[in-house]
C-alpha cells in the first residue's frame, strides 16, 4: 500500500510539473479576471502572422489586432478588416488557435458612418468580444444598435487630441445614459500626454472600463517625450493604478501597447509583464 501511495504521489507531482511547463496554472491576476492582451500595433512593423508569433513567445493568449495590418505570409497583399473574405477570416482564426491566441478585439476603429454596418458582422464572424473605437459623436445611435444587436462591445479609446475622447467628462456625455455595452479603452499613458491624472479619470469611469492600453511613460523631456517605457520604470504609478481596477473589480483586459523600440521590443515587453505578475501577487 505503501508503495502504490509513493508511486500516486509521484504521478501526481509530475502531472503537475507538466501543468506547469505548459503554463496551465493560473496567475493570482488571471483568477482575479485581468487577462493581458497585446495590441498588434506594438508590431506594426511587421505582419498580423509575425504579430501571432511575438504574441506566442511572450507567452500572451489574447490579441487585438489593429485595422490595416498586412496579414503576412499565407495571405498574399491582403490587410487585416472587414474587408477580408470568409475563407480568409477563418484561416486566420485558425492561425490565431494553433498559436493558442485568441482575437479578442480590434481597433482602433475610427470609421465613416457606413462602415459600422461591415465593422460589427466583421467582428461578429470572427468571435471578438469587442472593439476599440472612437466613433463620431453623431454616430452613436447607429453603433449602440449594432452593438446591442451583435452584443459586441465597444471600448472608447482616448487619443491625445481635444477632437477625440480626451477625458472622461466627453466620454460620459455621450455614452453615460446609453448601453452598457458602450465602455472605455482607457489608455493610461494618453491620459498623461494630455495633463490629466490616469488614476483619478479612471475612477470616473468607474463601471464603464471595457479594457484598457496599458503602459507606463518616461518623464517629458527634449528626447524622451513621454515615450514607453518598461512598466515599473516611468512616472506612471503602475501599481496604483492596479490597486484601482481592483478596487473597481475591474474585469477584463490589459492590452499591452508599448510604443518604442520599435524593431525589437521583446524585452521590454518580457520585463514589463514579470513587473505586472508582481505587483498583481502582491496586491491580490
Amino acid at each position: 500500500m505503501k508503495t502504490i501511495k509513493t508511486g500516486l504521489i509521484a504521478v501526481c507531482c509530475f502531472l503537475f510539473n507538466i501543468g506547469c511547463t505548459q503554463g496551465n496554472v493560473e496567475t493570482k491576476a488571471e483568477k482575479q479576471g485581468w487577462h493581458l492582451s497585446m495590441q498588434s500595433y506594438t508590431f506594426h512593423l511587421f505582419t498580423v502572422m509575425e504579430s501571432l508569433d511575438k504574441s506566442k513567445e511572450l507567452g500572451l493568449r489574447f490579441i487585438e489586432i489593429y485595422p490595416g495590418q498586412r496579414l503576412g505570409e499565407g495571405f498574399g497583399d491582403a490587410t487585416f478588416g472587414y474587408q477580408m473574405d470568409s475563407d480568409q477570416q477563418k484561416k486566420l482564426k485558425e492561425e490565431a488557435a494553433a498559436r493558442n491566441i485568441k482575437i479578442v478585439s480590434s481597433g482602433v476603429w475610427t470609421a465613416q458612418r457606413e462602415e459600422w454596418e461591415q465593422i460589427f458582422p466583421f467582428a461578429n464572424n470572427m468571435e471578438m468580444e469587442f472593439i476599440s473605437a472612437e466613433p463620431a459623436r453623431e454616430d452613436w445611435d447607429i453603433v449602440e444598435k449594432l452593438s446591442k444587436k451583435y452584443h459586441i462591445k465597444v471600448a472608447v479609446h482616448n487619443h491625445p487630441s481635444e477632437n477625440s475622447y480626451w477625458n472622461p467628462e466627453v466620454l460620459l456625455g455621450s455614452i453615460g445614459e446609453r448601453e452598457a455595452l458602450l465602455g472605455a479603452c482607457v489608455d493610461v499613458g494618453h491620459y498623461k500626454r494630455m495633463g490629466l491624472d490616469p488614476i483619478s479619470s479612471m475612477q470616473q469611469l468607474d463601471g464603464r472600463i471595457i479594457a484598457l492600453h496599458f503602459k507606463d511613460i518616461a518623464p517629458q523631456g527634449e528626447e524622451q517625450n513621454l515615450e514607453d517605457v518598461i512598466w515599473g520604470k516611468g512616472i506612471l504609478n503602475v501599481k496604483a493604478m492596479m490597486e484601482e481596477l481592483k478596487r473597481q473589480n475591474f474585469k477584463g483586459y490589459f492590452t499591452i501597447e508599448y510604443e518604442a523600440d520599435w524593431e525589437n521590443n521583446l524585452p521590454q515587453i518580457k520585463q514589463s509583464i514579470d513587473y505586472f505578475n508582481q505587483v498583481a501577487e502582491e496586491i491580490l
